[in-house]
């Protein structure tokens, strides 16, 4: 699980050969979620509401670095570290 940003508890990863659409995990605790990056949405899981605010806040700042982040690891490039929300 390559992790690319941690932020309040959330850890957010990008897997290499991951299926479409471009999307990134989210894990909070023993909870998990999957979010698209195109229209910044859970598409899969279950977060509490105050853990999906904060990741739609981040995932809005760094939408471009995510679109970058998963074209890296469709192509099997290195990954690198997003800031976290602060």
């Amino acid at each position: 699980m390559p992790k690319i940003s941690e932020f309040f508890g959330i850890i957010i990863s990008v897997f290499y050969d991951d299926h479409n659409p471009p999307h990134f995990h989210a894990i909070y605790g023993d909870k998990k979620a999957i979010f698209s990056i195109s229209d910044l949405r859970m598409i899969e899981g279950n977060l509490p509401s105050r853990a999906v605010a904060l990741i739609l806040e981040w995932t809005f700042i760094h939408r471009d670095e995510l679109i970058e982040e998963w074209k890296f690891a469709s192509e099997h490039k290195p990954l690198f570290w997003i800031k976290p929300l602060e």
